[in-house]
């Protein structure tokens, strides 16, 4: 529980008045990883009413020892734990709401070793099946989406042009106007496009499609990167990269 949740909490639990409560939460910095002691420490106000009112401390106490605790259960919508033995050989379990779940946190099973994925349901794969299934029912055409040509000009020129509406991850107006803009003739543009539009590496964008247009003025922090950012355009789009 954060410090102000858990001054809430404890107020309510100790049956304070929420007036009251409310007054010392909101005496608690609105700050990234504030805690209980870091607020007595930098704002007076708090840390008078915390030595000269006996129930603002036991309060304030109360919360202390709290702080950092876990509130509730939750359970990770798509958060598979994989293991080679049942997993009640390595960790706690319990049931929440009919499903079996572990009572470890996913920080607490990495370092137990223990693999989670997340298995996520993706609505474009049955778009894609129905419309191959309605081709084929239609036209009597078949079409095998493992043999699809990643090398066909048209479509690379239609995702040019914005015509995106519906192709999954490039049809929102931001990726739409990107794609105009980037004008993608091949899948590691497409590829890169994707994982550079993001809040991060957003700032990368101009670089990259500067190095599209002008290659020969990629620039490379040292020749050694430049077989591993030449696809880039040296600019650092994965994480792998990052990591060489």
């Amino acid at each position: 529980m954060a410090a102000r949740a858990c001054i809430r909490d404890v107020g309510r639990a100790m049956n304070y008045s929420y007036a009251e409560v409310d007054r010392i939460a909101k005496m608690i910095p609105t700050m990234l990883g504030i805690t209980i002691d870091k607020a007595l420490n930098i704002n007076p106000e708090l840390k008078t009413a915390y030595e000269d009112d006996t129930r603002v401390k036991e309060l304030i106490d109360v919360a202390r020892s709290l702080e950092g605790l876990p509130r509730h259960s939750g359970t990770h919508a798509a958060g598979v734990v994989i293991a080679s033995q049942p997993l009640v050989s390595y960790v706690p379990m319990q049931k929440n709401e009919g499903n079996i779940v572990t009572q470890f946190t996913m920080g607490t099973l990495e370092e137990l070793g223990l693999l989670k994925m997340d298995f996520l349901g993706l609505r474009t794969l049955t778009v894609m099946r129905d419309a191959v299934e309605m081709i084929k029912s239609g036209l009597d055409i078949d079409i095998d989406l493992d043999k699809i040509n990643f090398e066909d000009k048209d479509v690379y020129r239609m995702i040019g042009e914005g015509k995106t509406v519906g192709v999954f991850q490039l049809e929102s107006p931001g990726m739409t106007s990107f794609m105009k803009e980037l004008k993608p003739d091949n899948l590691e543009d497409i590829i890169a496009g994707i994982s550079l539009y993001r809040p991060g590496p957003m700032a990368e964008i101009p670089r990259y499609i500067e190095g599209k247009r002008n290659p020969e003025k990629t620039h490379y922090e040292t020749p050694a990167l430049e077989s591993i950012l030449n696809v880039t355009y040296g600019v650092m789009v994965y994480q792998g990269a990052k990591r060489c």
